[in-house]
């Protein structure tokens, strides 16, 4: 469901409007990062993910089916919180299961069970016995993975891999000087790019093979990426090409 404006409880002052942004944004909900699709305050400077803007109250989850997940504005207790899914920290929205303690990030919850572009199709797993693409280690965090097993990333790597950098260059130095216009925004991106770590590297030592075959490796585990990236962000129907075009390159 999508509305062009929308009240939300965490921002009552104005309404926030629905745009589409092509450029990482910090999510005021969940404090995380995202991409693509998103409610904003124009007067504010406020975004919300689409699934913290308008969330579910209440949601079950494949890989916990004996636990009922409550949508929070802020983290219970007093004692520091994590997402299941991903292993970072939690701050801001969530969803709380009560009975067992698990959380997870609104965006993390929402991640497709199917990514599938008709050419790569990747699934969601709790845990797989293959070594990750990026950290070459098992288990950890949910894993995406092919069809062909073949390409495997855990949720934590592909949010190491972006969100540290964007959070660096978006709204860490960027937080110092709050008056930065639309031209250092897209000078920003372009230092984005160039600080996206790349896997290719990674990727070569995982196959042995001739380098022809190694290319297209690494061409379609790029590709895999982009998507799995584009739904960690909170929009897996984004096309993150542009931004993520660098990533398979160096």
């Amino acid at each position: 469901m999508k509305y062009n404006e929308i009240y939300h409880f965490s921002h009552p002052q104005h309404k926030l409007r629905f745009e589409y942004s092509e450029f990482p944004f910090k999510c005021d909900g969940c404090k995380e990062v995202g991409i693509g699709s998103r409610y904003k305050c124009t007067t504010c400077d406020y975004d919300l993910h689409m699934h913290c803007a308008i969330p579910s109250a209440s949601i079950t989850h494949p890989f916990y089916k004996k636990c009922s997940f409550q949508f929070l504005s802020r983290p219970p207790g007093n004692v520091p919180r994590y997402c299941n899914a991903c292993e970072k920290d939690i701050t801001g929205f969530l969803y709380h299961c009560k009975s067992c303690g698990f959380d997870l990030h609104p965006c993390c919850a929402k991640l497709p069970m199917v990514l599938d572009d008709g050419e790569v199709k990747l699934y969601l797993y709790r845990k797989v016995s293959a070594s990750c693409h990026r950290c070459g280690r098992k288990g950890r965090s949910w894993s995406y993975r092919s069809t062909c097993k073949k390409y495997n990333l855990h949720v934590a790597c592909v949010k190491e891999m972006l969100v540290d950098s964007w959070h660096e260059i978006y709204f860490g130095r960027a937080n110092n000087n709050n008056n930065y216009n639309n031209n250092n925004s897209n000078n920003n991106c372009k230092k984005l790019e160039n600080r996206i770590p790349s896997l290719k590297g990674t990727l070569q030592t995982h196959h042995r093979k001739s380098k022809g075959k190694v290319q297209k490796c690494c061409e379609m585990a790029g590709l895999a990426l982009q998507f799995i990236i584009s739904a960690v962000l909170g929009d897996p129907t984004t096309l993150i090409a542009g931004v993520v075009g660098s990533l398979m390159s160096k």
